[in-house]
């Protein structure tokens, strides 16, 4: 997303959970963007973060780190972390922005495919749906600002590609037997469609789904 916004002129504040990646993201940006270190589970940080922030036409909240699992192991792990990590801490980050963000600003957050559909982990399904209520929530409340929800399958991205081989070739197997187009997206298909959601000045409320098909299989 930031490589698209800095490609076409826009300047770019971004966020990573160590100085190592912000360090990484900065040389493959260059100098139209600004990068700083946060924690999004810290509300602190998440408000020293954006203090160093100003008239901002966008904001997009992918970044979490969670575990999933079945609500029989009555983990809190994998419930209670899950909801700090990806919907408090999106919630927040929303929060924390708004001084930042200019009267007719674009937010757009992150939800996921197991909210359409789930295959277990209902924890984090909830948590998704909860986060595509939240869009239409704030959509209100905050209007003229614009919020929408960007909702994707599994995407061949850095987080996977980390994984071990045999686990992530197993879980693209699994996801291409359940999705339309029968192969994982991209990480410039999200990224395309999150800049449609930033970009679009009558879109406010929506989720967008960008998960080739997974519902209709």
């Amino acid at each position: 997303m930031a490589q698209r916004l800095v490609a076409r002129g826009d300047r770019v504040v971004i966020g990573g959970r160590s100085a190592e990646k912000r360090a990484t993201a900065l040389r493959a940006l260059g100098d139209r963007a600004s990068a700083y270190v946060v924690d999004v589970t810290d509300r602190a940080s998440l408000a020293a973060f954006f203090a160093q922030t100003s008239s901002l036409a966008g904001l997009f909240t992918p970044a979490a780190s969670y575990t999933t699992g079945a609500f029989q192991e009555g983990s809190l792990e994998t419930s209670e972390a899950l909801f700090q990590a990806k919907f408090w801490g999106q919630y927040w980050a929303v929060y924390a922005a708004l001084p930042s963000l200019l009267p007719d600003a674009a937010v757009v957050l992150m939800s996921g495919a197991a909210y359409a559909r789930p295959l277990g982990a209902p924890a984090y399904a909830a948590c998704n749906a909860a986060l595509e209520g939240l869009a239409r929530g704030l959509a209100v409340e905050l209007a003229p600002r614009r919020v929408n929800c960007l909702s994707p399958g599994t995407t061949d991205s850095t987080l996977w590609q980390q994984r071990p081989a045999q686990v992530r070739e197993a879980a693209y197997q699994q996801w291409c037997k359940l999705n339309v187009l029968q192969r994982p997206a991209t990480v410039e298909e999200q990224a395309d469609a999150a800049l449609f959601l930033i970009d679009n000045t009558h879109m406010t409320g929506n989720t967008l789904y960008c998960y080739g098909g997974y519902t209709l299989r």
